[in-house]
């Protein structure tokens, strides 16, 4: 991937982690396929029940990046989040924004830790907040991903072969039927 490509895709991650911290909610694990370099879009995994149904439901983000035939996929999501959701241990550091960038041939870990800045708490104790960005430690190539997140790298890349004239765009229909929240860009809306 490109660094400016992955530059913006970092501030994209970063913005719209700050915004929905900002509105009380860690914002879902998301997954933002590419082919040719080119960004597909991106989804966000659809509301989620503590267990089985978390881990099959952030593996299931990679339908898109596997219907579109993706080279590389960027996932993001919260550390504390996602283990509390499927039920696993915490591994890393926490509060942290953790992004991988994948190809079907390996995984690069890059993590984003913070401090959580209360800036208000409504009535009914829903705290809003501001990450302070800590520094960021190195990336890490092939490091050890939570299991959901490596699932849906794993099946990013694994063709999905539908007996469809478009498997793009009944996979996505799919997936927003299912509450996925998906955001193409033009080069890639039905």
């Amino acid at each position: 991937m490109e660094v400016q490509m992955w530059d913006a895709l970092v501030k994209v991650a970063k913005s719209a982690y700050a915004a929905g911290l900002g509105e009380g909610a860690v914002p879902r694990p998301l997954i933002m396929p590419l082919v040719g370099g080119e960004l597909v879009g991106m989804i966000w995994a659809r509301p989620l029940k503590v267990g089985e149904d978390a881990l099959t439901g952030i593996a299931q983000l990679s339908n898109i990046a596997a219907a579109a035939r993706a080279d590389e996929v960027v996932l993001t999501w919260e550390t504390h989040d996602v283990a509390t959701a499927c039920e696993l241990p915490i591994v890393g550091p926490a509060p942290c924004l953790n992004m991988v960038l994948a190809t079907p041939d390996q995984h690069v870990l890059h993590q984003f830790p913070y401090t959580e800045q209360l800036l208000s708490r409504s009535p009914e104790g829903w705290a809003s907040v501001a990450p302070d960005w800590l520094p960021t430690p190195a990336p890490q190539p092939g490091a050890e991903l939570v299991p959901p997140i490596q699932a849906a790298v794993n099946y990013a890349f694994t063709p999905i072969e539908l007996n469809h004239p478009d498997p793009f765009g009944v996979t996505v229909v799919l997936m927003e039927e299912d509450g996925y929240r998906v955001r193409l860009t033009e080069a890639f809306t039905r």
